[in-house]
């Protein structure tokens, strides 16, 4: 039986803790009764910024794939360090826009609308999965242990991958309700 090294007994305690935390703050932050916009921006101000990084985080993430398709281990991790960068810039804005920006309901209806919930929900649901899919994949990889970071890659590529093209799918739905 393998032996958890010295590092795991820090890094995967941490990891478990972000992924619950994380979720749990941005829940508490969604349901604030009061928001204060602390940067003076309009409503769609953030929303747009966020649809930007995810596009770009969706682009990444492709590039990643394909690099490590062509054995380019090295632009690989260049890549998907930024990607990972991008998701926690991301992070911390959208809970700054949490406490800033009071929620906008969308206004359609028709077919659109259980299509925007789908789409919203799933979204949101595989946001809070992604966190220690992301966390576990970077960590494995970036300790050099390539046969586990490979398998829980194989399971976090494509749910990432769907979460940052849904962000930008969710922005497109709420436009016209900035």
């Amino acid at each position: 039986m393998k032996s958890i090294s010295k590092v795991d007994k820090i890094a995967i305690p941490t990891i478990i803790a972000l992924s619950i935390l994380v979720p749990i703050i941005v829940v508490i932050l969604m349901l604030l009764p009061e928001r204060t916009n602390l940067f003076g921006v309009d409503v769609g101000t953030f929303p747009f910024f966020h649809a930007v990084i995810n596009g770009l985080t969706a682009i990444l993430l492709f590039v990643g794939y394909r690099l490590i398709k062509q054995q380019k281990k090295e632009l690989h991790r260049n890549v998907m360090i930024t990607a990972f960068l991008l998701s926690v810039v991301f992070l911390v804005s959208y809970v700054l826009s949490k406490i800033s920006i009071d929620p906008v309901p969308f206004g359609g209806e028709g077919l659109i609308r259980p299509i925007y919930f789908f789409v919203l929900i799933s979204h949101i649901v595989l946001s809070g999965i992604i966190i220690p899919l992301v966390l576990f994949t970077m960590y494995r990889g970036l300790t050099g242990e390539y046969e586990k970071h490979k398998k829980i890659a194989r399971w976090t590529f494509p749910i990432w991958m769907y979460v940052a093209i849904t962000g930008v799918l969710v922005y497109l739905f709420m436009y016209p309700y900035y």
